[in-house]
């Protein structure tokens, strides 16, 4: 098939184009060309920014594809104007979407189904994925456009540009810090592995039963919390001090009844906000983020710090036969490789202000 990947040259577009190149097909990708990418052999590289629309249409002007899988776009007018530019003229287009949609939940899996949010809890980048979900269910419905929704969850794995994650925790193991787990530990959550995603987003292309639909991707495999520490610990090859942070203080912290520093970076984009609201709703938001990545979350705008969250992928499996590969283990041990064999355990830096001053808490609490 000929294939358009729209971003196909970090993290997931990449794993995508790779695949893509892997099973035979014909991809062309097109980015600002500020990044700079190993692309396989043979991939054709178109250069704009999707935010000119002239550009667009310029660029596009006589392309046809039978496949059009959109890995970069955030905004409604994003995929309103692949709409205009492609109708027609492609026989799927793949948006890819996030489970930062859904509404919490207290009966797990989360499927495809189940409610989504749009109060006030909710930040821009998800109402937008809301927005640009919206304009292609409607434009199906009306018209047949063949357009397939895919909400992503927290992928994993070598070449991830948010080293807030899995990067992160490698960095304190190898530093010999004190691990900090919220609560008990007992907390479920779950990932997916970015060549998995890729392999499904493959196998959908360009099959009827697809079209206006929404698929969750993900992984196969839960983890508590202290499960998450125990085996990134074990595959880092050290014997972690764990330090769980009592109920309390997670609420406390979490409701903004207890004020840590969240270090400079973090402060600094608090106080170019103009109005006191405003400050106010950003420090809510940078105090969930910091919590947040304590250990790999979801949304923390959304899901309280306690609550498991997990999504149901029974719907890919039935329509198109795809399983995850990776176990949660192998996910870790693939990306670990990665991080060392790419130097990044030397060269990537965090500011571990927030954690600090968190355990120098907890310490006069017990002193």
């Amino acid at each position: 098939m000929k294939v358009l990947v729209m971003g196909g040259t970090q993290f997931n577009g990449l794993a995508l184009v790779r695949e893509l190149v892997r099973t035979g097909h014909e991809v062309t990708v097109l980015n600002r060309g500020q990044t700079k990418a190993e692309l396989p052999r043979g991939v054709r590289r178109l250069y704009g920014d999707r935010t000119d629309h002239d550009r667009m249409r310029e660029v596009f002007a006589g392309e046809s594809f039978d496949c059009v899988q959109d890995m970069s776009a955030y905004h409604p007018e994003d995929v309103r104007l692949m709409y205009e530019l492609f109708r027609g003229r492609i026989g799927h287009y793949v948006f890819a979407s996030s489970t930062v949609i859904y509404a919490p939940a207290s009966v797990l899996p989360i499927g495809e189904d189940h409610p989504v949010d749009r109060g006030p809890d909710q930040n821009e980048y998800g109402l937008h994925k809301l927005l640009c979900e919206d304009f292609l269910v409607g434009k199906h419905r009306e018209e047949g456009f063949p357009a397939t929704i895919v909400p992503f969850s927290m992928v994993f794995g070598p070449n991830n540009i948010l080293p807030d994650r899995e990067q992160r925790m490698f960095a304190r193991l190898l530093a010999g810090r004190r691990i900090l787990i919220p609560g008990d530990g007992t907390t479920v959550g779950q990932v997916g592995h970015v060549d998995d995603q890729a392999r499904a987003l493959a196998l959908m292309m360009c099959e009827p039963r697809t079209f206006g639909k929404r698929y969750n991707l993900t992984g196969k495999e839960l983890y508590t919390d202290e499960g998450y520490v125990d085996t990134f610990a074990s595959i880092v090859g050290v014997e972690p001090e764990k330090v769980f942070v009592p109920h309390d203080v997670m609420d406390a912290l979490w409701d903004g009844e207890l004020e840590l520093d969240p270090g400079r970076p973090i402060q600094a984009a608090i106080d170019i906000r103009t109005s006191e609201a405003e400050q106010e709703r950003a420090r809510r938001n940078m105090r969930l983020f910091m919590l947040g990545r304590i250990i790999q979350r979801l949304a923390p705008n959304l899901h309280r710090w306690n609550r498991s969250v997990c999504f149901g992928i029974d719907r890919l499996r039935r329509d198109i036969g795809w399983a995850p590969e990776y176990t949660f283990r192998s996910m870790v041990e693939q990306t670990y490789d990665w991080f060392l064999a790419t130097g990044r355990d030397r060269s990537v830096e965090f500011d571990f202000t927030f954690e600090d001053q968190l355990l120098e808490h907890l310490d006069r609490r017990v002193g």
